[in-house]
């Protein structure tokens, strides 16, 4: 591979040009959130995009037609968690938004796209300086890429695509596995009101606050390898070192972390931890109960929680809300054998060093190797 990609580069010429005067943006259309989720509907045939992975499906005469773009494009995210996302199925997105397509025969906008895709952090670090994360149209028009010959544009697309495609294979495959997963995770998790004892969590566990801390501190104390994690909403956490914060607000139990907050969902961790102090955690003292089996048991209801949450402009929950929630308890020895039985299969559908997720991972860095090695045009 390295030595076809060599001979493909080889003594190759590239001209750089700011992306807006090589391509034409386009401007979104004029929609809420509340819109969008009013107007979706399951396999409509346009989709809107909104920020990160955020989307509607609606039919067409749902939006103007002037706002629908029907020309394959990138679509700069440029919001929140800032990134490129190539589209070439009809859609729109909202007006925060812009997109790129082209119209010039001896450009391929998907060449664009991937070499886009390898300066995204370029983009995510002139974000960074505002509040809310987020770039200007100017950033994106001005921002200089390197145009070799439509051939050698095309052979790029076409290995990179080659990448995409085995990745995608196994990531529908992962997705099979999970459906497969909470399948039988569901039917491990349902008991009858009248065959096991059932309890409120607030009864069974202990709960615990976490620690006063705001993202900028956790930002700053962060370091790379540090033995705490402290977590936030969503997927933010920070590594921290023991004496980074009080000792009162490190917990060392085996705990099921409850974010309460944006993405509300349950997250089991067994090694020291803290949280913000907006969320809560659990961990039992119990012999007779294995936290585990809770979290499992949880996990089948996250949208049950989701539902309460979703009542308020930014969705919450409370301590109550969890507190009085009541689980069925069956005996000791079925909790375990249901624990094991699932953790065989999260690591299988989940686990980033075994099974497909492993390999998934492998593919994505192959990919971004190659990916790094054909774009690297020199700027002289």
């Amino acid at each position: 591979m390295q030595n076809s990609i060599a001979k493909l580069l080889d003594g190759v010429v590239v001209e750089w040009k700011p992306l807006g005067k090589l391509l034409i943006r386009t401007k979104g259309t004029k929609i809420t959130a509340s819109q969008m989720k009013e107007l979706h509907k399951d396999d409509a045939p346009l989709k809107i995009f909104a920020g990160g992975k955020t989307f509607a499906l609606v039919n067409f005469d749902d939006i103007s037609e002037k706002d629908i773009n029907r020309e394959p494009s990138i679509i700069v995210k440029s919001r929140g968690i800032i990134e490129f996302e190539y589209y070439d199925k009809p859609f729109s997105h909202k007006n925060e938004m812009w997109s790129y397509h082209s119209k010039d025969k001896q450009i391929n906008i998907k060449y664009v796209y991937y070499f886009l895709k390898t300066k995204e952090l370029h983009f995510q670090n002139i974000g960074s300086k505002m509040q809310m994360p987020q770039i200007a149209t100017p950033d994106t028009d001005k921002f200089e890429i390197p145009i070799p010959s439509l051939h050698v544009q095309t052979e790029i697309v076409r290995i990179l695509d080659t990448f995409t495609a085995l990745t995608a294979e196994l990531t529908a495959e992962l997705t099979a596995r999970r459906k497969q997963y909470n399948y039988y995770r569901d039917q491990l998790l349902s008991f009858q009101e009248d065959e096991v004892e059932w309890k409120a969590l607030g009864e069974i566990l202990h709960r615990t606050k976490g620690a006063k801390i705001t993202a900028s501190k956790m930002k700053e104390i962060h370091k790379n390898n540090a033995p705490l994690k402290i977590f936030a909403g969503g997927k933010t956490f920070a590594l921290v070192n023991f004496d980074d914060i009080p000792e009162k607000d490190i917990n060392r139990e085996p705990s099921i972390i409850v974010k309460s907050r944006g993405i509300i969902e349950f997250e089991y961790y067994d090694k020291p931890f803290s949280h913000k102090n907006e969320m809560w955690s659990y961990h039992s003292k119990d012999g007779n109960i294995n936290i585990k089996y809770v979290y499992y048991f949880l996990k089948t209801k996250e949208l049950h929680f989701q539902n309460i949450g979703s009542k308020m402009q930014m969705p919450q929950i409370a301590t109550p809300d969890t507190d009085k929630f009541v689980i069925p308890i069956p005996s000791l020895s079925i909790q375990n054998r249901i624990v094991e039985i699932l953790d065989k299969f999260d690591a299988l559908t989940n686990s980033i060093t075994e099974g497909l997720p492993r390999e998934i991972a492998l593919r994505q860095k192959q990919y971004e190797y190659y990916r790094n090695l054909l774009l690297d045009f020199p700027k002289e």
